[in-house]
């Protein structure tokens, strides 16, 4: 029962005030000068401006309204540390157990700082998941909250957050030790096969200093072992082997007592450049898809492009001087001896053997193939004449012999088999239908027992693309020289630039276009794997997580040749994934993540925003006679009222709140009815009575 008064006037106070004030005056004038009954009329004016007042005798029915208290669970990684996870599930299962003694407490159960498969940022974000447990509660409901934690958070406001109790319940022991390394200078990108300059840092909690083995490995394979001094900023050179994205990893040893070797290893993530390719397109004579080539290679700026032509073969005498027929003379010891190997590509383009070239050369170039270079043939009539570059020591080098057929006859290029799972030629835009949306050619040079891999065909199903590996070297080489009518948009023309471009690329060993290539990405937390084979099946992946245990991710084929796999994860770090003879690493979450930047247990981080909301930060570490089952000891709950102390030696407070809901108002008139009628004829019947003796 709530007792309370009310004013429900019969006028407006305006026109009341203007009725009784004049009459005020009147009779307190009349008492002034001591006229007879002037009390009785003082009194009679007061009954009457009651009865006009109209008070009214409310009795409310209120339900009291519950304090919300919010527990605020810390799931993050570095709470799976040793006994934490066992300590905070006993501590929140405590608390839980003392809130619930307490009728005007409602409690709500917040867990924070488990990254999703969405969200790759891995901070403990604790005051983030605090103010959303009260978006819908109003600031005097609020009662306090606890939040159970190793007390690494990362996102400690400047001021508080409530304006209520906040405690905090520090998970893990006291005096802990960790000993992790990290890059201090670790730059995005690099040039392959160029020196790379970076620093790391050793750091060890427990203040100890000396020297420490660190093991460096790129893309998983250790390259060189250094020697740190724990503290200081260590340089770092490296090589980037490759183009694309390479991680780079450092990794120590655990020492005794060590929390956890989670962060003994640190990663960066380098894209590797290359420096500008350079390419030597040798063309045997004027013809209409040299400038083809030409135009694909000057429009690309990464290639160094140097381009010979033969203008006139040496038998063809018309008197002209030697030395007016070219601007320079051609160097040929210089390119084909002295410089050979600078070269990452080397083209033939209807090239024939006419002595420019001396036939040692040629020894030289199949050298330069089994070494490791890349040579591709773009063949015309010529290659099956007797006069053939596969009549000179280059044959050592070529995939596959001239019959000297040369086939005049439309022909569509079409995708073998093999060429549809192939990287150079799968999905190669207009071989999806039947014929292939691209222009008919009408030449094509006739070979015999080709080795390698036949990509593509032409006219009668002959070989048309042929990709072939010699020594460490590769080998392409292209049975017709009408490639320039689908550049000069013949019948509607043709993906020439993907197919040269991808060609080329191939045979520089760009790891994209590799036949049988693992490949790993972390997506938030989702491992994706992806299988490019020229197999019918890739069956499944072996992935071993940073913590050392195995799963196995099927794979499934999405296009031909490739075949696709994923797998959600909880584990931030470096993943080991194995097909067959394959492996790759991957890295899922941020890279060195702010969670394991420092997880040593701590007190100091959030003690100075809960000082500030009058509550207190204590280890759950069970000590003396307190300490319960699981080693841990939690406090006890008080509700505490207003300003009151919100904690003590074993005990937490959390604050009551006076809000309420009204159920129901019964209201009686004071003046209403004849009880309010009887009291006013009273008193002007009193007054009456005595003016008139």
């Amino acid at each position: 029962m709530n007792w309370s008064v009310a004013f429900e006037p019969l006028l407006s106070w305006p026109v009341l005030a203007a009725l009784l004030v004049p009459l005020a005056l009147l009779a307190l004038v009349g008492l002034w000068f001591r006229q007879r009954g002037g009390w009785l009329r003082l009194l009679a004016l007061g009954a009457l401006g009651l009865a006009l007042a109209n008070p009214v005798i409310l009795d409310e029915e209120r339900e009291p309204l519950k304090s919300v208290v919010a527990i605020v669970v810390d799931r993050s990684q570095s709470q799976q540390i040793g006994e934490r996870t066992v300590q905070t599930d006993a501590a929140v299962e405590g608390l839980k157990e003392r809130l619930a003694r307490f009728r005007q407490f409602e409690v709500r159960v917040v867990e924070a700082g488990r990254a999703d498969a969405a969200d790759d940022r891995t901070e403990t974000r604790l005051f983030a998941a605090l103010e959303s447990a009260f978006r819908d509660v109003p600031p005097s409901r609020i009662g306090g909250a606890v939040m159970v934690t190793d007390g690494q958070v990362h996102d400690v406001p400047g001021a508080p957050a409530i304006n209520a109790p906040l405690h905090a319940l520090i998970t893990g022991e006291e005096n802990e030790r960790d000993r992790r390394i990290r890059f201090e200078n670790a730059p995005r990108f690099g040039i392959v096969g160029k020196p790379l300059d970076m620093t790391y840092r050793v750091i060890d909690t427990g203040g100890e200093a000396g020297a420490v083995d660190v093991r460096v490995s790129i893309n998983g394979v250790q390259v060189s072992v250094q020697r740190a001094f724990v503290g200081q900023q260590m340089p770092l050179q490296i090589t980037i082997p490759s183009a694309g994205r390479n991680i780079v990893e450092l990794s120590i040893e655990r020492v005794d007592g060590e929390l956890t070797d989670t962060n003994n290893r640190t990663i960066a993530l380098v894209d590797g450049i290359r420096e500008n390719l350079r390419v030597l397109l040798v063309s045997g004579e004027p013809h209409a898809g040299e400038r083809t080539w030409r135009n694909l290679l000057k429009s690309d700026a990464s290639v160094d492009l140097v381009h010979f032509t033969i203008l006139r073969p040496p038998e063809k005498q018309d008197g002209t001087p030697i030395n007016e027929l070219s601007l320079i003379a051609f160097p040929t010891r210089e390119l084909f001896v002295e410089r050979i190997n600078d070269f990452d590509l080397i083209i033939f383009d209807r090239y024939q053997h006419r002595d420019v070239l001396p036939i040692l050369y040629y020894d030289y170039i199949a050298e330069y193939v089994e070494k490791g270079g890349a040579l591709l043939i773009a063949a015309g009539p010529e290659y099956a004449g007797d006069q053939s570059i596969a009549n000179t020591p280059l044959i050592s080098a070529l995939p596959a012999m001239p019959n000297g057929d040369v086939i005049e006859k439309a022909f569509y290029p079409r995708l073998t088999e093999l060429g549809q799972r192939h990287p150079v030629t799968r999905g190669l835009e207009g071989s999806g239908q039947e014929p292939p949306r691209w222009s008919r050619w009408f030449r094509q040079i006739g070979i015999e027992r080709p080795d390698g891999e036949v990509v593509m065909k032409g006219a009668d199903d002959r070989p048309l693309l042929l990709l072939d590996r010699k020594g460490e070297g590769r080998v392409g080489m292209f049975l017709s020289d009408q490639g320039w009518l689908w550049a000069r948009g013949y019948e509607g023309g043709g993906p020439h630039v993907s197919l040269y471009r991808r060609i080329a690329h191939w045979l520089m060993k760009e790891p994209e276009l590799e036949e049988e290539r693992l490949t790993a990405d972390g997506r938030g937390m989702v491992l994706d794997i992806r299988r490019q084979t020229m197999r019918d099946e890739a069956g499944s992946a072996r992935v071993i997580t940073p913590s050392g245990k195995t799963l196995d991710v099927p794979l499934t084929k999405s296009d031909p040749g490739i075949f696709l796999g994923s797998v959600e994860t909880s584990e931030i770090g470096l993943y080991q994934v194995g097909n067959g003879d394959l492996t790759a690493l991957a890295h899922v979450g941020p890279v060195n993540a702010q969670e394991f930047a420092d997880v040593v247990s701590t007190e100091n981080v959030l003690k100075p925003a809960v000082d500030a909301t009058g509550g207190d930060v204590r280890r759950l570490a069970a000590t003396g006679i307190s300490a319960i089952s699981r080693g841990i000891s939690v406090p006890n709950v008080v509700p505490v009222r207003g300003t009151a102390e919100a904690s003590g030696r074993d005990w937490l407070g959390f604050r009551t709140t006076d809000d309420s809901v009204l159920k129901s108002v019964s209201r009686v008139p004071l003046f209403g009815g004849f009880l309010g009628l009887g009291l006013l004829l009273l008193a002007l019947g009193a007054m009456w009575y005595r003016e008139g003796r």
